[in-house]
């Protein structure tokens, strides 16, 4: 929720400050999109934990089928946003840029980590784990729950994936930084300025 706030004001920022070279926030409306993804999974996975036939006006299966679409729905935007605007890979884009003849399938020109395999890698454990954390509003692995080491188990896991995230994050920043400002840069000087006015 915090998150989706932030993106929130972030878009709203952008569209009212009047300065429209820097595009019209969209991109802050489609992050937010993503956060918001993540309510149906949470809301439809506890109303499955206390399923009332007479309460829902709907069948538990098709509840089901709604969370698992909603899962699906979350868990690959995310991915999406992973891969395409925080590492700022090809993989899912036009083919035209992701088979580009001067860098490795799916990946970019400037890269840190000199192997490719070590992104391939990063984008597989990223996949795997983003829709693993849904497992845990499950109804069907309560008794996986229920152990504190299955807890255990998947909050490991995605501290892991937020830890590898991180690093291409990072490592994303530098390439940027080290290509020269980006569109949505903001650098410290004209911010400091922004907030005298």
């Amino acid at each position: 929720m915090i998150r989706l706030r932030q993106c929130l004001i972030e878009y709203y920022r952008v569209k009212n400050s009047g300065d429209k070279s820097g595009g019209w926030g969209g991109q802050h409306l489609a992050n937010a999109l993503k956060y918001s993804t993540a309510l149906p999974v949470i809301l439809l996975g506890a109303l499955q934990k206390g399923y009332n036939p007479s309460g829902y006006g709907v069948g538990q299966v098709a509840l089901n089928r709604l969370w698992l679409l909603s899962v699906f729905l979350n868990s690959f935007y995310s991915f999406y946003w992973d891969v395409t605007k925080d590492w700022d890979l090809s993989l899912l884009s036009s083919s035209i840029e992701r088979e580009h003849p001067e860098y490795p399938f799916g990946l970019r020109r400037q890269r840190f980590f000199h192997s490719p395999g070590i992104y391939y890698a990063a984008i597989l454990i990223d996949f795997v784990l983003r829709f693993a954390w849904s497992l845990k509003l499950s109804p069907y692995l309560d008794r996986f729950n229920d152990m504190e080491a299955g807890i255990f188990f998947m909050e490991m896991l995605e501290v892991l994936r937020r830890w590898i995230w991180i690093f291409f994050r990072v490592e994303t920043e530098w390439v940027r930084n080290n290509q020269g400002l980006g569109v949505d840069d903001i650098l410290l000087e004209n911010y400091d300025k922004m907030d005298d006015d």
